[in-house]
């Protein structure tokens, strides 16, 4: 699928000045994936980046023939199958469940004198107190993570295909929520109730309760087109 687009407007100067104004980059994403979910529809699909240009029907022909057999490929891996998007996050703790580490800077010593009445605080269970408390942050991590890989290691027995990114700042998380595990997954179009059904009973997995599973799809797969996947479960 092709379109004609008027050369002034789609310039290497004009292009980088709209892709670098948000509003306009999403505009532009959201009309790309507008399409390729269209098309796929339709039958395997094999979307281009976004903003890819050829100037003239002459070179995107001789573009789709050098790289014939890696669209092949792509076509064949991707017939009857779609994209699952899974995120992991750091729960974040209950009030009451614990120690919590102070919201700003650590301070350079213990507390001020206590109001009257109230004892104040010795150095010593000050530093034991922030020391236990960022070793209750460390221990969740640690158990986030390794709750984060069973999620993995369960969807992957449905897959086959997966992909690993690096996770989300809080930028885009927002800053109440800790992203762990980023991934992708290709999945048969009929076993998207086994994935339901597998993610619902992680969901309430005893050892799981200090994370957060999100799941969204199904996608046209994006993310397995290029070759640059790796291997599942049949």
């Amino acid at each position: 699928m092709v379109q004609d687009v008027p050369a002034y407007a789609f310039s290497e100067a004009a292009l980088r000045e709209r892709l670098t104004d948000p509003a306009e980059l999403e505009h532009c994403a959201r009309a790309h994936h507008d399409v390729v979910t269209a098309a796929a529809a339709g039958g395997p699909t094999v979307p281009l980046p976004l903003a890819t240009l050829y100037l003239g029907d002459e070179r995107a022909t001789a573009a789709l023939d050098a790289g014939r057999e890696r669209f092949r490929t792509a076509l064949d891996r991707i017939a009857g199958r779609v994209e699952w998007a899974v995120k992991v996050y750091l729960a974040q703790p209950r009030p009451g469940a614990g120690p919590t580490a102070p919201a700003g800077p650590t301070p350079a010593g213990p507390p001020a004198d206590p109001a009257p009445g109230q004892e104040r605080e010795t150095g010593r269970a000050y530093l034991n107190r922030l020391r236990g408390a960022r070793q209750q942050r460390e221990l969740r991590q640690e158990s986030a993570m390794s709750a984060a890989e069973q999620v993995d290691s369960a969807v992957r027995e449905l897959a086959v295909g997966s992909v690993r990114r690096r996770p989300h700042g809080p930028e885009a998380t927002g800053r109440g929520r800790t992203q762990i595990m980023n991934a992708a997954y290709l999945l048969a179009e009929e076993r998207s109730g086994q994935l339901a059904r597998t993610i619902g009973r992680l969901r309430t997995a005893t050892g799981l309760d200090g994370i957060e599973i999100e799941v969204s799809g199904p996608w046209a797969p994006y993310s397995f087109t290029d070759g640059g996947v790796h291997a599942g479960h049949p």
